[in-house]
């Protein structure tokens, strides 16, 4: 499953937003800047597309022939690869607050269409980029790069990079590669690769600011950047800061527990404020004391759909030719990210005996069970703050060998701190509570507020908090050059080596804020590597022939030698053929892997019993009073885990016909097959209990016994131990969370662009449709096991951006439609089908010329027609998008 019922539909997890397509507004500046096919023309002839840049001062880097995304060799693209790219003024044309709202805007990254929002959890704090979707690990299946470098990994309780931590207006160009790419970069590269082009040099000051504002919403950022170029070198400091307020699940009418507007179920909490007391199986809603009567209340009110966070970031550069042949360049960043997350106020059911003063008999029981909400006394919300900073430098060295030869090598170290504090109650505190025999010391379950001050104090006064540093050091040295030449062109060559260490110490507790007792652990690895790449050109312009205008062929190898896991060889191999000017048939072939992080590997503080005190995710033909019984999760890391692996393919073409200048069509065959995934079951989806698949990792009313086995000397959170929660209540489901190697995924499919620019009189016109059509997509969740079929459960065939838009003077507009298909779902009956997501983005921008030179004014509205996300028959109500509402944004940008 892709994730759309799991992970994107569930509020806290992955928020939706439309933003403006960076494919369209490229080709509204009438350059064709967002290129979706890499042309793989000679380097003689000029292309217009990122990903091969025209020269040095297109990446400012100062030297001649540079190296780009997916290949080790300067100067060429990589042959028989597909390069998704995203330039300088298509950064800046879609107004992206952050690099998240940039990847967005890729259909085939798997967040595209969203409104992608850290939240300050302990597992994942950050947005993790997920070309074609493939897994969900501690690490990724998508490899994020800055100049071709890693970047430190952020949060508590995994390793992957934050994307957000590189501000939009320090990026030069972005540049994606949707294919296998363990043969130059190692691990992690199995989906794709994402590589953030910065910024080299910079002349003059540059002040950009955007004010944003929708329904209960407001957002503003803006930056500074400020460098001077003296031809031989140049030196810059950039600064941006952001800031947007929360959005609560009462702010937005899609959002709510309860279905049955929709045709849905009542999927709201029982846990309220009244209280509801539960005597042999019976309910007894406060205050009237009705049998069978049950008073709910919707816990998506008051919870965050959008987190408030607040961002500074810091990017500077320093690149200076030392002489003919030695050319220096230096880069450095730092950036915090403030987050606070409001999730609905605690709950707990629990035990009251006839021996608190407070207990109120109904009939003849000596005890009940009750079902609070401490909103009332403690604020309709936990207020949960967290943060992560990061910073790190990368020095490098460029030596001209002579004869075409050249030598590069490159340090890079970085560090991050992270630290998150969840609002909670002491639970402990409430079950001896609810057991006290004094006013003094007893709990009031049916008027909290008639309940001791201290002893609510007491309650209240409890966090669950966690906090880690990680750290990477890196060192690369590559050589490469021409070896001899052919009658089509000079075969390259470019081997290197690579040393990788990078390390995470973490902590977590809980307890009073200032007395929090916890568990601590540190894990480390080193990584060394050699690789090369070899480029053969058989055909070009000293041996062309009619129907073989080009033909090349190029293969890599990269052996990666982990201090934890072993030992992996990854090859790939690719061609390109051209067999007139206009047309080039591409395609490759290659093996990648992911190794397991190290938060994947076992770190224990990651390793626990969590216990939740009711039972929100249940099985369809479940009671309506299950809600009120406990969960228990097995959950954390596993050193037994082993590299995921996968075998990539793909077949495509790009067609620039000579009769037709501006046309632009590309498409491109994917073939994906994924082992050994390492991820959980979705056992926050309907879908975990109709899958027969997912049978071996819960269990329905687990006894003492079962709970006990499972759980083996892990800490418990939640609760004091299990024995004292069985003694309360018991629970409803057992759920085994731990990571493994569960299966794999086989997916195959079509990228595709069609665009075309129009030069006219008065300045230009353009269309654009590009994005992913997914043929097939089967997952197995064992191995060994069945495959289920994702395209009749949960996964969605296409995505896609189409524009229209055009230039007149200094005036550009630009219209686009974002679809996001719908889906069959299993398992969350009645509802049998998701539907699609479509909204209309707009985009203006206006340059003011001579009346205030080098400025514009800018205006996006996003999702014109306020459409709301697509209904779920499960709490929050939505999925498949997610929207800020209508989102009107100013910004004006200048340069002196």
């Amino acid at each position: 499953m892709n994730g759309e019922v799991a992970g994107r539909g569930t509020a806290g997890f992955h928020l939706l937003r439309l933003g403006v397509s960076a494919a369209a507004i490229a080709w509204v500046l009438g350059a064709g800047n967002v290129a979706y096919a890499q042309d793989s023309a000679p380097p003689a002839e000029p292309v217009a597309q990122a990903g091969k840049p025209q020269d040095a001062a297109a990446d400012g880097s100062g030297g001649g022939d540079i190296v780009v995304t997916g290949t080790l060799i300067r100067g060429v693209a990589p042959v028989g690869t597909n390069v998704i790219g995203v330039d300088r003024e298509a950064v800046v044309a879609t107004g992206a607050v952050s690099t998240n709202d940039l990847l967005a805007q890729i259909p085939q990254v798997g967040n595209f269409g969203t409104v992608p929002i850290g939240t300050g959890s302990y597992a994942l704090p950050i947005v993790r980029p997920n070309i074609r979707n493939l897994g969900a690990s501690g690490g990724s299946t998508t490899l994020v790069l800055m100049n071709g470098h890693r970047l430190v990994g952020a949060g508590v309780l995994q390793t992957s990079v934050d994307p957000s931590i590189i501000p939009p207006d320090a990026i030069e160009r972005v540049e994606i590669i949707p294919d296998g790419g363990s043969s130059i970069y190692g691990s992690d590269a199995i989906g794709g690769v994402i590589n953030f082009i910065t910024r080299k040099r910079y002349n003059g000051i540059g002040i950009n600011a955007r004010y944003g504002m929708a329904d209960d919403y407001k957002s503003f950022d803006g930056s500074v950047i400020a460098g001077k170029d003296w031809g031989s070198g140049s030196i810059f400091v950039s600064y941006a800061y952001a800031w947007h307020d929360n959005i609560l699940g009462i702010d937005r009418d899609y959002v709510t527990a309860d279905n049955r507007a929709g045709g849905g179920n009542d999927n709201r909490g029982t846990a309220c404020t009244p209280a509801n007391v539960l005597i042999g199986g019976i309910p007894y809603a406060l205050p009237g004391k009705v049998p069978g009567t049950i008073n709910r209340c919707d816990q998506t009110d008051y919870a965050d759909i959008v987190p408030r966070e607040k961002r500074h970031s810091v990017f500077a550069g320093l690149t200076q030719e030392l002489s003919d042949t030695v050319h220096f360049s230096l880069t450095g960043y730092w950036s915090q990210r403030d987050t606070v997350t409001r999730s609905a106020q605690s709950t707990q059911s629990d035990t009251i005996t006839i021996l608190n003063p407070y207990f109120s008999r109904i009939g003849t029981e000596l005890s009940q069970t009750v079902a609070i909400s401490f909103d009332s006394v403690f604020g309709p919300s936990n207020v949960s703050p967290a943060r992560f900073s990061s910073y790190g430098i990368t020095p490098s060295m460029e030596f001209d060998l002579g004869g075409g030869w050249q030598l590069r090598t490159r340090a890079n170290l970085g560090r991050s701190e992270n630290k998150t504090t969840e609002d909670t109650i002491n639970a402990s505190a409430v079950t001896a509570a609810l057991g006290g025999t004094s006013t003094a010391t007893a709990l009031n379950p049916y008027n909290l507020s008639a309940t001791s001050p201290s002893l609510l104090a007491r309650i209240n006064d409890f966090v669950n908090y966690g906090e880690a540093t990680q750290e990477l050091a890196e060192g690369r040295a590559v050589v490469d050059g021409p070896l001899f030449a052919l009658a089509g062109g000079e075969v390259r060559l470019a081997a290197g080596a690579e040393y990788h260490y990078e390390n995470i110490r973490s902590f977590t507790g809980s307890g009073p804020a200032t007395a929090i007792t916890g568990g601590s652990s540190f894990a480390e690895r080193n990584v060394k590597s050699v690789f090369g790449e070899l480029l053969v050109p058989l055909v070009g312009e000293g041996n062309r022939s009619p129907g073989l205008y080009s033909l090349e062929i190029s293969g890599s190898a990269r052996y990666d030698d982990y201090s934890d896991v072993g030992g992996t060889t990854n090859p790939k191999i690719g061609i390109t053929y051209r067999p007139v000017r206009s047309l080039t048939l591409r395609g490759n072939y290659g093996t990648s892997f992911h190794a397991p992080s190290l938060a994947d590997l076992g770190n224990s503080v990651d390793s626990r019993v969590q216990v939740i005190p009711f039972s929100p995710f249940r099985a369809a033909n479940s009671s309506p009073f299950d809600i009120l019984r406990p969960t228990i999760a097995i959950a954390g890391g596993n050193a037994n885990l082993k590299p995921e692996k996968a075998d990539t393919w793909s077949l495509g073409f790009d067609f620039k016909p000579d009769f037709a200048p501006g046309l632009v069509l590309s498409a491109t065959y994917f073939n994906v097959r994924f082992t050994d995934a390492i991820a959980v079951p979705p056992f926050t989806s309907p879908v975990l209990f109709a899958d027969p698949n997912y049978s071996s990792f819960y269990i329905l009313n687990p006894t003492l016994a079962q709970a006990t086995a499972a759980a083996g000397s892990l800490r418990i959170d939640g609760v004091p131990s299990l024995a004292a929660l069985y003694a309360a209540s018991s629970p409803y489901v057992l759920f085994l969370a731990t990571r493994a190697n569960l299966g794999a995924v086989h997916t195959d499919g079509i990228d595709f662009n069609l665009a075309y620019v129009h030069a006219t009189s008065f300045g230009s016109l353009n269309a654009s449709f590009a994005g992913t059509y997914t043929l097939g997509r089967k997952t197995q969740t064992i191995k060994g096991g069945p495959f289920s079929d994702d395209l009749k459960n949960g996964t969605g065939r296409l995505a896609f951006t189409a524009g229209l838009g055009g230039k007149v003077g200094g005036f550009t507009g630009q219209a686009t439609l974002n679809h996001r298909s719908g889906f069959p779902l299993g398992g969350v009956l009645p509802q049998t089908r998701v539907s699609a997501f479509d909204t209309v983005d707009l985009f203006f921008s206006y340059d003011l010329g001579n009346l205030i030179k080098n400025t514009s004014l800018t205006l996006n509205v996003d999702n014109v027609f306020d459409q709301d996300p697509p209904f779920l028959n499960s709490a929050p109500g939505y999925t498949n998008g997610g929207t800020l509402g209508r989102l009107f944004a100013f910004g004006i940008r200048t340069k002196f």
